[in-house]
């Protein structure tokens, strides 16, 4: 177990790490990749051995079923966790690309060549997959991670970080290049928020009370998504079928993840007799309706909705309605109570959803779609190492690229600054 005081001897280990991998080529970082996709697949069963240490702890706290299913190893997450890390082995590797070059008058020629970051500090809970997809993508995009997940999740990190650092060192690659800190002590977070010459981003991957001690105590800047307050908004004319079907998956596939719908705008021109379907197909799956007085006449076994429930990220299943005018309304509510997250409109209006677009600032905008979809590997990134609400430096689920900066290149010929 790593001590408190360890923690900066491992962010040097990283930081040196960092630089002896951003160099290496991208048929080394991907034969590491495909190696720990075909070592994760091999020890199935010792993964959800030392898993099952981590789910009979949780349930002995009365942690919510929510959480356990965010910590559960199934068969489907690995096989998902090695299809991750073949797909991330695939995309092209950003390191080195030059992304443009132009020339002055006095001839040079100038340019900006992506690079990696260097280290990144992820702190997140538990959500064992996290500990996969963000190695995988620093591991490609040339960067080093420290990773700190929660401690509910200790052991499967244990078992999944060995076989990750096992996969580096057969491909010749720095086995500190993804190191866990696998002290459950709250200082071993605030002792890496302190590693400013080391580290050099920190992402906090959790519940909106991680993110904020993350973002108040860290040295080191962070990117941050506090929480997820997803809407859908049902226009006027919207196709009956399509809205249901979308309202439902967005709600009910997975709902205590941060794309899950939270909040449901319907037009009022919907409201008699659309709403009503949209909220049998809701509750037949067990879905707990907050509504507004509005809602309330059309729906009137609901909950009258609070002023929090506009703001609120339920992460389970509870969903707050309210009918509005318009898409003026709509797009007025999304950006008084949204968290810049991801939304959704369902229209057949190719203008209403082009100004939906348009005007709706949030991380993620879909037209027709489900918010699930808002996620690194349903994009194609292979994976995410985690949805930023913060627009400065990355918007959104974050991939490859977003793991590295720019630099500028010049070519010259001999020029002097006259």
């Amino acid at each position: 177990m790593n001590s408190v005081h360890s923690i900066e001897a491992m962010a040097l280990e990283a930081r040196r790490a960092s630089e002896q991998i951003a160099p290496c080529g991208s048929e080394q970082k991907n034969r590491a990749l495909l190696a720990a996709a075909d070592k994760i697949g091999q020890n199935r069963l010792a993964l959800q051995e030392a898993n099952e240490q981590d789910l009979r702890s949780a349930r002995a706290q009365g942690l919510p079923s929510a959480f356990l299913d965010r910590l559960t190893l199934s068969d489907k997450v690995i096989t998902q966790m090695c299809r991750s890390l073949e797909e991330v082995a695939a995309l092209p590797d950003p390191v080195g690309e030059v992304v443009r070059m132009w020339r002055r008058p006095n001839g040079l020629w100038v340019g900006k060549m992506r690079i990696p970051l260097g280290v990144i500090g992820m702190i997140y809970e538990a959500r064992p997959n996290v500990t996969v997809e963000a190695a995988a993508l620093c591991v490609k995009s040339g960067n080093a991670v420290l990773l700190r997940g929660g401690s509910e999740a200790l052991h499967s990190n244990r078992a999944l970080v060995e076989l990750l650092e096992a996969s580096l060192r057969e491909a010749g690659l720095p086995p500190k290049a993804v190191q866990l800190v696998d002290t459950p002590d709250r200082a071993a977070v605030l002792e890496m928020l302190r590693q400013e010459a080391y580290i050099d981003l920190i992402i906090p991957r959790g519940g909106e009370g991680l993110i904020r001690f993350v973002a108040e105590n860290s040295r080191i800047p962070v990117i941050k998504h506090y929480k997820g307050v997803c809407h859908v908004f049902v226009d006027e004319g919207a196709d009956p079928e399509m809205a249901v079907r979308i309202c439902l998956n967005a709600k009910t596939q997975r709902p205590g993840v941060c794309n899950a719908l939270e909040t449901l705008l319907v037009h009022r021109a919907e409201a008699d007799s659309l709403l009503p379907r949209i909220v049998s197909a809701l509750r037949d799956q067990g879905v707990e309706i907050r509504g507004c007085p509005e809602t309330l006449a059309r729906v009137p076994d609901a909950k009258p909705a609070a002023e929090e429930d506009w703001g609120a990220e339920y992460l389970d299943l509870i969903l707050a309605v309210k009918i509005v005018s318009g898409l003026d309304e709509a797009i007025e509510h999304i950006r008084r109570y949204g968290s810049l997250h991801t939304e959704a409109i369902v229209t057949r209006d190719y203008a209403r959803a082009q100004r939906f677009l348009r005007e709706v600032n949030s991380s993620t905008v879909l037209v027709n779609a489900s918010t699930r979809f808002s996620d690194g590997y349903e994009f194609g990134l292979g994976a995410e190492i985690g949805i930023s609400t913060t627009k400065i430096h990355a918007f959104g689920p974050m991939g490859l690229e977003e793991l590295t900066t720019t630099k500028y290149i010049v070519y010259g010929s001999g020029q002097i600054r006259q």
